[in-house]
């Protein structure tokens, strides 16, 4: 008797998703729990599981299929191995619709690499050419785990044979190329637009001396990762001065709800990860609670499933203030965007050593980095946002503020 395979509930408000890659083909053996499809939801990709041990049976969506909650959309039959799939007419039909409706992309020899829409993803975002890396999927389809190795480990471009030219294109070639949206980028467009027409954005900015935390650091990097087993960042000191400051200036850790104002006793901080897919905002809840070491632990752990996938939708649900650091690209200055319905979000930027007039006259090369908040006008005046901004300059020229609350 064959188990149907559903949508499970994506989270909160989420009704739909878009079926980004099958992880399992029509006669593969599957084990209870196993991954067997990924599905592309509003926030996060979400992997399905196997309800129960047996053998991939029919897909009942193709990739890139749009898919309701509760919709059916494969099937397990009972068994241990490709033999007892489905009939090998049948297996070979939707064999060939699947390889009809899969992107292609010729190899050097003409020979069509059949690419999942996640993994085509992947090779335009690193620049490689798919025929050149070596598939381990079934029928030696490629994976993302091949593709995210290949990036580490480029291959040199081969050396063009003695006596022979290698063939260059056409000057006047002109090529392009359409890659449908996925779900979670079509999210952050309609999200940043709304945040544009709704709100009265403006951005001031101010600049901050990392002498004080560079030294402290410095200083006691070691110790701390050998206690706490996490690397002393600038994140964890930033997070704190927000913490600080959105004490003194409470309409920047607030947000507008119809015509009332809603204020929060508590600091939910959203980080702006960078993933495959675009940008997530998971958050540190209860940041005023947090330790330099929890914060830190925090930070590292988002990082990491970003990058494979694995964050959870209400990881990233809520927050009331965003801290979204450009520097780690290497960003002078940026005007960074507010994520409904907080008010306010902080941009950091790259440190750079600038000349910087001293107090007794003398002039200096001290690493700078400027700052820029931007912020919901309707709610936060321009005297608070410069207050905000202050408070954050001096808990980091001075940290010891961040241990004795000022």
């Amino acid at each position: 008797m064959a188990i149907d395979v559903n949508v499970p509930t994506l989270g909160e408000s989420i009704t739909e998703a878009t079926v980004g890659e099958w992880l399992k083909q029509p006669g593969d053996a599957v084990a209870v729990d196993e991954p067997i499809v990924s599905l592309e939801t509003d926030k996060v990709a979400v992997e399905v599981p196997a309800p129960a041990a047996g053998v991939l049976g029919e897909h009942k969506v193709a990739e890139g299929d749009n898919v309701e909650v509760g919709a059916l959309i494969a099937t397990i039959e009972a068994g241990s191995g490709a033999a007892a799939a489905k009939p090998a007419a049948k297996a070979d039909d939707t064999a060939a619709k699947t390889e009809t409706k899969a992107k292609q992309q010729p190899d050097a020899n003409s020979a069509p690499v059949t690419l999942s829409p996640a993994v085509r993803r992947l090779v335009l975002e690193h620049g490689l050419d798919p025929s050149s890396i070596k598939g381990t999927g079934r029928d030696g389809r490629l994976t993302k785990e091949d593709v995210l190795a290949a990036a580490k480990n480029p291959k040199p471009a081969p050396a063009a044979e003695a006596g022979t030219e290698a063939a260059a294109a056409p000057a006047n070639m002109r090529g392009e190329e359409r890659v449908r949206m996925t779900r979670l980028r079509q999210t952050i467009a309609k999200r940043l637009k709304s945040a544009q027409d709704t709100a009265a954005l403006l951005t001031t900015f101010n600049d901050v001396d990392m002498t004080a935390v560079i030294e402290a650091r410095t200083k006691y990097k070691e110790l701390f990762e050998k206690k706490h087993g996490v690397r002393l960042g600038f994140m964890g000191f930033f997070a704190k001065a927000a913490c600080l400051a959105l004490k003194d200036v409470p309409s920047v850790n607030a947000q507008i709800d119809d015509k009332e104002i809603v204020y929060h006793d508590y600091v939910d901080i959203s980080v702006a990860v960078s993933a495959p897919n675009g940008l997530v905002v998971p958050v540190i809840r209860n940041a005023q609670q947090m330790s330099f070491a929890d914060i830190e632990n925090t930070i590292g752990d988002f990082g990491r499933r970003a990058k494979d996938g694995s964050l959870k939708m209400e990881e990233m649900q809520g927050g009331t203030f965003t801290i979204s650091n450009g520097g780690v690209f290497g960003s002078l200055m940026s005007t960074p965007i507010i994520n409904p319905p907080q008010s306010a979000v902080l941009g950091l930027h790259r440190i750079e050593k600038r000349a910087v007039v001293m107090p007794d006259g003398s002039i200096e090369a001290r690493p700078m980095m400027y700052l820029a908040l931007s912020y919901d006008h309707r709610l936060i005046d321009g005297r608070e946002a410069v207050t905000f901004l202050v408070r954050i300059k001096e808990a980091i020229e001075d940290p010891t503020r961040l241990l004795i609350d000022l």
